[in-house]
């Protein structure tokens, strides 16, 4: 366990190995706040580029040089406007250089951000600007002020600084500024430096708010300086290396990386679901944050264009696939680092290593006519993709190994700033969390009564570390069932630690469904081997207190349509928006559909690991509308909401166990 005793360095007591991989270019041991990051990374990078925003009109480039200068005529233009230390202000906006220039503009000032996307509900947007007693809103642009004006009469607001250049609107009663002249403010203001302690509020993340009101998130500057200085230990970035960002830039897991990689040197591209694809070409990427469903999504496209070679070529690419599983998991044995084969003898690892050799020229072969070309998609430059937010599905795992992308997964909490483990690339268990970052504990206990449990046993995951906020803001009933006495942060998820100090997650306490003959089913790891069928686009199990567990479909349609085209038949869905060009109409309810599906079902399920009876699947629903973002069914980084989900299907899910 990697733990900090009190008065030692962060980084005293990590490994060797971490000890030589962090980066040093520039030292920001003593660093307690923050702001003070710029003006070192500015002096240290100076001309290199720090934000890149290739979609905006006109493109935006801005150096590490001007990113420290107008971070600082941001930070003295609020103070113009009379902000205060300790002030808080909304920030409500999404990706763009001008969101990081005003979240660090706004700390730099001595104000706390309350921060949250512009695309999200108006009462919800209503509901942090009031509760974080905000006096200040930086938003978007119009529409966004547009949305919430009406009431802001009601709270104590002084002024709005619009993120755009659009011009104020007259007749105004309140202040208004746009961006720019916001900095026109801030360079004949002169800035009144902020002393900040490392244990003074930087920022309120809300929560999405899956149950109840969202809660305000209290991080520290030394929650979030913890990250910075302990991540060269995961990854190790070189100045001008190039990072995609993708995720809400708001959110403690982008955020966190950005503080990060942008403290090395780095480049960051902003990119978006639309322009991801073609950005990964155009620009090569070096690192990229993203969550499983990107994985998942490029992983989709290429099986999609493998579908769509002739019959000999699929046949010749499945089983160099199938040779490279076969190669990579014996490899895995070999090294110590299969997830399954963890007590594995000398012998063992002998015999897995005359495997992989055997099987070495047939995974060279894939790698000459096939990998080679699908890692051209991702860049052909990448060092290491991090994954995070979500379970990343095994199958997803093995397959970007085979191509030779290395994805390291990364395990924690807006409420722990957030990492607290990570897959190192010398020491990637696949299918684990990791192992804890510097300075963290991880404890695994019996969920009732929470003494711990033998490593291996499974239990509830406590984390302690300085990235463990400081609690919620103005909600100590809350922050006191979560974080107990001695300063333990319960996770809510289900887990077991290997004899390596791996973090093994199986699913959340809150997600478990519990059948009525007793047993408890963790829906994560069946829903991720459902998604190895080519025909599952999402999945979402339910069947809380029922017999058996039933699931939600939608179904990979295209997919679906060319299963269908070579049954000779013609698919129609609700919408008829797919057709084919002859034989009989079926539909989703047909009995070859259905069949398919519990063919699909069966399979993977009895196909993963530890498999139950009680994992089976039993009854299921085909839906056309695809969980997301804009309907309300995942959150900002693509989870799942469940309950909304099942709220807005209840009466299907009633009928599927009727």
């Amino acid at each position: 366990m990697v733990t900090i005793q009190p008065g030692s360095s962060l980084l005293a007591n990590i490994s060797k190995q971490e000890s030589l991989s962090i980066q040093r270019l520039v030292d920001y041991t003593n660093v307690e706040s923050l702001p003070e990051i710029w003006p070192l990374a500015a002096k240290q990078f100076g001309d290199i580029v720090a934000l890149h925003n290739p979609h905006a009109q006109p493109e935006v480039k801005i150096t590490y040089t001007q990113l420290a200068a107008k971070i600082q005529q941001f930070a003295a233009g609020l103070q113009a406007l009379g902000v205060q230390a300790g002030d808080r202000i909304s920030l409500i906006a999404d990706n763009s250089p001008r969101w990081f220039i005003a979240d660090q503009g706004i700390i730099t000032a001595g104000g706390v951000d309350a921060v949250r996307s512009s695309q999200a509900e108006r009462e919800e947007l209503l509901y942090i600007v009031a509760h974080s007693g905000s006096t200040a809103l930086v938003v978007e642009d119009l529409k966004t002020l547009h949305k919430l004006r009406e009431r802001l009469n009601d709270l104590p607001i002084n002024f709005v600084v619009l993120l755009s250049e659009e011009a104020p609107p007259a007749a105004e009663t309140l202040r208004i500024l746009n961006y720019e002249q916001l900095l026109e403010l801030g360079a004949n203001h002169k800035l009144v430096k902020v002393k900040l302690a490392a244990d003074n509020l930087a920022t309120l993340i809300y929560t999405s708010g899956t149950t109840g009101k969202p809660k305000g998130v209290m991080l520290s500057h030394s929650n979030l300086l913890h990250q910075v200085k302990t991540l060269g230990t995961v990854v190790q970035p070189q100045p001008g290396d190039m990072v995609l960002s993708i995720l809400p830039t708001w959110h403690s897991y982008e955020r966190s990386g950005e503080y990060f990689l942008l403290s090395q040197g780095c480049t960051q591209v902003y990119t978006n679901l639309r322009s991801v694809k073609k950005d990964l070409k155009d620009f090569k990427p070096n690192f990229m944050i993203a969550v499983p469903r990107l994985w998942e999504s490029i992983y989709e496209g290429v099986q999609k264009q493998f579908r769509e070679q002739p019959a000999k070529k699929q046949r010749l690419i499945y089983s160099l696939l199938g040779a490279s599983e076969r190669y990579i998991k014996a490899k895995r044995i070999a090294q110590g680092l299969s997830l399954d084969h963890l007590h594995v003898s000398s012998m063992g690892r002998l015999g897995a290593r005359i495997i992989a050799s055997a099987l070495f020229p047939l995974h060279a072969l894939g790698e000459r006519l096939v990998y080679g070309k699908v890692r051209e998609a991702t860049g052909g430059r990448i060092k290491q993709v991090i994954s995070g937010g979500g379970a990343l599905p095994r199958h997803i795992d093995n397959f970007f190994e085979i191509i030779g992308v290395e994805i390291l997964q990364g395990y924690g909490l807006t409420e722990t700033s957030p990492v607290t483990n990570a897959r190192r690339p010398w020491h990637n268990l696949r299918g684990s969390s990791g192992q804890p970052i510097p300075g963290t504990e991880v404890k695994i206990v019996d969920p009732e009564t929470r003494q711990p449990l033998a490593a291996g046993k499974r239990g509830l995951v406590l984390l302690r570390g300085p990235q463990v906020m400081q609690g919620y803001y103005q909600n100590p009933e809350a922050t006191a069932k979560v974080i107990d006495a001695e300063g333990w942060f319960n996770s809510g998820d289900l887990g077991w630690i290997t004899p390596y100090n791996d973090l093994v997650l199986t699913g959340r306490a809150k997600d478990t469904i519990v059948l009525t003959n007793g047993e408890n089913i963790e829906p994560q790891p069946i829903e991720d081997a459902c998604l190895r069928s080519p025909y599952i686009d999402q999945i979402m199990l339910v069947g809380q207190d029922q017999r058996c567990i039933g699931a939600l479909i939608v179904p990979n349609l295209e997919a679906l349509e060319k299963w269908a085209e070579a049954q000779n038949r013609t698919l129609i869905t609700e919408d008829n928006n797919l057709t084919s060009s002859s034989g009989e109409t079926i539909t989703l309810e047909s009995k070859m559909i259905q069949d398919l599906f519990r063919q699909e079902l069966n399979r993977e399920v009895q196909n993963r690991p530890g498999y139950r009876p009680d994992d089976r699947v039993g009854p299921f629903r085909l839906i056309l509308e695809p969980f997301s973002i804009e309907n309300g069914l995942m959150t900002q980084t693509l989870k799942i909401r469940r309950h909304v989900v099942m709220e807005r299907y209840h009466d299907l899910i009633a009928a599927m166990f009727a």
